[in-house]
């Protein structure tokens, strides 16, 4: 989930920044290819997801036509942030990598 977002906003991105749009419209394909390189390394990956989550928001609102990719972007963003980073993540070898076992209530 995490290299498929990531590289989708990395190549919008990209697409994006070759157009050659004024300085006002290259902000935000900038951020969200940073954001896209943030969650696929797996750095920071609740802050990047969130990132991601609000700026396709925006885009979604801000922009007419086709939302499809915007609006799943987004929703992959929001789950990223809530999940975090898996096993194969800089987030994982930095501050390691936690699970959570919910017990059974009758015991």
């Amino acid at each position: 989930m995490r290299l498929t977002c990531g590289l989708t906003l990395i190549a919008r991105g990209v697409a994006s920044l070759r157009a050659g749009p004024p300085i006002e419209q290259t902000i935000l394909p900038v951020v969200s290819t940073g954001g896209g390189m943030l969650l696929l390394a797996g750095l920071w990956t609740p802050i990047a997801g969130a990132l991601v989550a609000v700026l396709e928001l925006w885009n979604a609102l801000s922009q007419p036509g086709d939302q499809s990719t915007t609006v799943l972007l987004g929703t992959l963003g929001a789950a990223l942030a809530l999940l975090g980073p898996g096993a194969w993540s800089f987030d994982a070898r930095l501050f390691g990598w936690k699970r959570i076992n919910i017990q059974d209530r009758s015991s």
